[in-house]
């Protein structure tokens, strides 16, 4: 009888058989999908659908899931995690393997490895492994290498289609490495990506000290404030509130929370109305107070501003919430037994109150903290990244923060899309999170054994 092996030891053992297994199906799945697809090929209109790959990887599945319970009786115990398992692999892992793997390539959105249906050009016949084309081909395919050498072409028939290399080619005439397995009628140049090593890297690095460094102060600084100016009032706020003899304390509660209740999407676009340097209705109110009107959203420092005023806007609630909650854990008998001992109400914020916040806190600022680095969301809607910073690409505006310098970079790079140079940013960005994680963690002791 086989033993379940315990704590750490067992779970790893046990992940790593279910994940094997869940991969090793999933290749059987594709595999499973080609084979039936080369055995009966459809019509480009009518192809097999795509769920039939994930039918086939369960009947992978599920004799492995057998086979695995007969040699290891102990991993039925661990069945329950295999959905879990499914979804981390699908969804974390594999985007995050392709994200590194792009980052050393030069995919885009051009060169994305699929056929250009522009450089449609048909086929006169087929001679062997020689193309006719109704037309010159390195005119009508739009070779980059001269005469097509090295390319990659995409034949296809009503109901098939091939991937063949170009040898050369001469006029309208193509020669191919191998021929076709059937007739093909039209063909169309594929735009490939190709692995280029670290060019992605010595390319961010090279313009560091115009991009990569002042992004990463920017992001460093926002979040940092984003959490202060969210904390501290909401500190003081929850500090007040608390006060059983508040008149009104439920109302005011309700009042300050509906901020945090309201969506952020919808308040950022409401902010950025607001904000609006003409038509704004807080510089007009300012105009009435014989103020001059703000650029908030088009001059580089006051757009930060108003980024960490949105941010104190969304985050003042919650941190509110949380003092309201942590202050509700410490027992009344504290309180009671400091006023016996003549201790002010003062005395007993700093030396009671505060100290008892500590802990219950220390997690919250760190998630905080983790949140903000990475808060997209207000940056791209509020600002959008902007305004324009002179030296600086259009991917990498005066208040953009690191990942949305990252996204703008692979969906909106001069119009196109730069996946490989968006991943190796992505890859940067995590490498930098763990390091800047690792020292909270150090300087908090959130990984201090408590004995």
């Amino acid at each position: 009888m086989h033993r379940t092996p315990e704590g750490a030891r067992g779970f790893l053992i046990a992940v790593s058989l279910l994940g094997g297994a869940v991969l090793i199906a999933a290749l059987g799945g594709v595999l499973a999908f080609g084979a039936l697809q080369g055995a009966f090929p459809r019509s480009l209109d009518n192809a097999y659908p795509g769920y039939l790959l994930l039918l086939f990887s369960v009947l992978f599945l599920a004799p492995l899931l057998i086979l695995a319970a007969r040699l290891f009786p102990f991993i039925t115990d661990w069945y329950y995690l295999l959905p879990a398992i499914v979804f981390l692999l699908a969804f974390t892992v594999y985007p995050i393997f392709l994200t590194i793997y792009f980052g050393f390539t030069d995919y885009t959105g051009i060169k994305s490895g699929k056929a250009d249906r522009s450089t449609e050009t048909q086929i006169v016949r087929l001679e062997g492994t020689q193309l006719v084309l109704a037309s010159d081909a390195a005119a009508a395919l739009r070779c980059e290498a001269q005469n097509c050498a090295g390319e990659r072409l995409e034949v296809t028939s009503e109901t098939e289609r091939a991937t063949v290399r170009v040898v050369s080619s001469s006029g309208p005439e193509v020669e191919l490495e191998s021929a076709p397995p059937f007739t093909p009628k039209f063909v169309y140049r594929i735009n490939t990506f190709k692995y280029i090593g670290f060019k992605n890297y010595m390319g961010i690095f090279a313009s560091a000290s115009s991009i990569l460094w002042p992004v990463f102060l920017w992001n460093v600084i926002f979040a940092i404030f984003a959490v202060l100016v969210g904390a501290l009032p909401g500190l003081v706020l929850g500090l007040l509130l608390n006060n059983k003899d508040l008149k009104f304390r439920g109302f005011y509660r309700t009042a300050l929370i509906i901020s945090w209740a309201m969506p952020a999407v919808i308040s950022a676009q409401i902010w950025q109305a607001m904000l609006n340097v003409q038509f704004g209705p807080i510089n007009r109110f300012l105009g009435l107070l014989g103020s001059y009107p703000i650029p908030w959203l088009i001059d580089q420092e006051w757009a930060k501003v108003a980024i960490l005023l949105v941010s104190m806007w969304l985050g003042v609630p919650y941190w509110m919430t949380a003092t309201l909650g942590a202050l509700s854990t410490i027992p009344d008998d504290v309180y009671e037994a400091a006023k016996i001992d003549g201790a002010s109400p003062r005395q007993m914020l700093l030396s009671i109150t505060l100290p008892l916040l500590r802990q219950p806190f220390t997690p919250l600022i760190l998630g905080s903290l983790a949140f903000n680095f990475n808060n997209f969301g207000l940056i791209y809607l509020l600002t959008g990244g902007g305004p324009a910073a002179a030296g600086r690409p259009s991917t990498a505006q005066a208040t953009d923060i690191l990942i949305s310098w990252a996204y703008k970079t692979a969906f909106q790079w001069d119009g196109g899309q730069a996946y490989g140079l968006g991943g190796a940013i992505s890859v940067i960005i995590f490498f930098i999170t763990v390091f800047i994680s690792l020292i909270n963690f150090r300087v908090t002791g959130a990984f201090r054994e408590v004995r």
